[in-house]
């Protein structure tokens, strides 16, 4: 099977009279294969960033929370409709981490990676949380 992208035209007489259609078609089928390839692998990273073991969340330029994985809700009992939009580092970061987060974080907006640093969220029931597991940012 192929796919094609088509564009149909009337096509006239030299008198105007509509006497046929007049067609142009593109092959896009490998283009289309890309595109359902590209959506599987796109999904199956969803997957995997859902499911995973440790806690991944992501931000917006804005610091925003714009991913939140199924284990922040589990540590923090903050569901991802909950957390996302929601400013991170004032919203989840314990108050005493929260300056060093937020440097973190800016860096990191800024194209300078950190590795191996502490955070401590507060979770729905306002306990903290704390632990070699409880960071990983995307």
């Amino acid at each position: 099977m192929r796919n094609l992208l088509v564009n149909a035209t009337s096509r006239r007489d030299t008198d105007g009279s509509i006497v046929g259609v007049f067609s142009v078609a593109q092959d896009v089928t490998e283009q289309r294969r890309n595109e359902l390839k590209n959506d599987l692998i796109a999904r199956e990273l969803r997957q995997f960033v859902d499911t995973a073991n440790a806690p991944i969340f992501g931000i917006d330029i804005h610091g925003n929370v714009n991913e939140w994985n199924n284990k922040n809700a589990e540590i923090t009992g903050f569901s991802k409709e909950e957390a996302v939009g929601h400013p991170m580092v004032t919203t989840f970061i314990s108050p005493r981490l929260r300056e060093a987060a937020q440097k973190v974080m800016n860096d990191a907006l800024h194209g300078k990676e950190t590795a191996n640093y502490e955070l401590e969220f507060t979770t729905k029931v306002r306990r903290i949380h704390k632990g070699p597991d409880c960071i990983s940012i995307i």
